[in-house]
């Protein structure tokens, strides 16, 4: 898989300066982290599931989640853990590619009882969500996967997902945020990415953002991104990959406030058009969002909707500046340091602090594929819904 491996070849050639690379679920972890990319989520309940696997697929989806937990009802457990053995039979079964496919669960007895039930079909399967991950209950959680993954003689990945009161509650967030740390830790070769739940931190509160405002509007939770981020994903090596909370929008609504979306990227052809439709469909928040996740240290984002895919990897694309920039500070000669002007002429490129930036900036460029010079995201976003 790869993406925008849904577009025409003849696209993508108009379209990157270099392509995404190909990629499998064997791929290394350090790959599979980065090119998560629109992790979209689907109950485990849909009568059709493996249909809609492979029609978003077809897409440019590359990961999906099956999720047991707080989307489906709590006595509808039993019936989506069979509906889910089931669809993967099908899928199993049928020809073609699927995502990598991860299943949330509720607790961790079922991760050993669905690998078990799954057979020969857990070659599908390339790990589990995590929810309301702490110390206590994450450690559970673990040991269960690594049960799992010796009896099933595969690799499986844990996606933990940080959602919990302890969290967001400033008296117990310190000591919470340790205890995580040191759990992950331990099963490092086994965390694939950690994951945000800002749903529920809003929960906790009684809040909800409406479309014209992003997760970082939102103090408590701004807080919370920020802590998770300096605790858990530095770039000294000790760090995770950690994917953007969900945007809940894709409805037209009445607005409140003036659209986000500047007119001047918009204006040839029939990109206002584009514009258009992504204000009625309240995505201009959501490309904000998605501006800001990377802005604070994360990457990827959780979806759950289709039409959240194609703008998440648009704006996941390394642009050509990005990469003559990242580019110049990692080559060799430049190991011992020092300052350049950029080839672009408009910013200086320090060495030793931007030398994380750069690296990160081309392990994106991997799986993302880097821009033409003259391309830019209403270009991505385009071929990327025009598919």
């Amino acid at each position: 898989m790869r993406h925008f491996g849904h577009i025409p070849a003849a696209s993508r050639a108009r379209l990157f300066h270099q392509e995404p690379a190909e990629f499998t679920a064997d791929s290394p972890a350090s790959t599979l982290a980065v090119a998560l990319g629109a992790t979209l989520y689907s109950p485990a309940t849909r009568p059709r599931l493996a249909d809609d696997v492979r029609k978003q697929a077809a897409r440019g989806v590359v990961s999906m989640v099956l999720c047991l937990e707080d989307s489906i009802a709590d006595g509808d457990v039993e019936a989506a853990e069979a509906n889910l053995v089931h669809h993967f039979r099908l899928l199993a079964e049928a020809d073609g590619d699927v995502p990598l496919l991860f299943i949330r669960v509720r607790e961790a007895r079922q991760i050993t009882d669905l690998v078990a039930r799954l057979g020969d079909t857990v070659r599908l399967l390339s790990g589990f969500v995590l929810p309301k991950f702490t110390e206590a209950r994450g450690r559970a959680f673990l040991e269960a996967l690594t049960a799992a993954e010796t009896a099933c003689g595969r690799r499986l990945f844990a996606m933990p997902v940080l959602e919990s009161p302890e969290l967001l509650h400033l008296e117990t967030r310190a000591g919470t945020l340790a205890g995580i740390a040191a759990t992950v830790e331990k099963y490092r070769d086994r965390v694939l990415a950690l994951r945000l739940g800002v749903t529920d931190f809003c929960s906790a509160y009684g809040l909800r953002r409406s479309p014209d405002m992003t997760a970082y509007d939102v103090q408590l939770v701004a807080h919370v991104i920020a802590d998770v981020v300096n605790v858990l994903g530095r770039s000294d090596g000790t760090g995770f990959t950690i994917t953007g909370p969900v945007w809940e929008y894709f409805r037209l609504g009445e607005r409140m406030f003036k659209p986000q979306l500047r007119r001047s990227p918009f204006l040839e052809g029939r990109a206002e058009d584009l514009r258009t439709a992504l204000i009625e469909h309240d995505l201009d928040g959501l490309l904000r969002e998605i501006e800001l996740d990377r802005a604070n240290g994360l990457l990827g984002k959780t979806c759950i909707h289709p039409t959240h895919v194609v703008p998440v990897h648009a704006l996941s694309v390394v642009s050509h500046e990005e990469f003559s920039d990242a580019q110049d500070i990692l080559r060799p000669e430049r190991g011992g340091g020092g300052v350049m002007r950029s080839a672009y002429t408009n910013k200086m490129n320090e060495v030793k602090p931007h030398r994380a930036w750069a690296e990160r900036t081309l392990l994106r460029a991997e799986v993302f594929g880097v821009a033409k010079e003259d391309v830019g995201f209403v270009d991505l976003l385009t071929a990327g819904l025009a598919g």
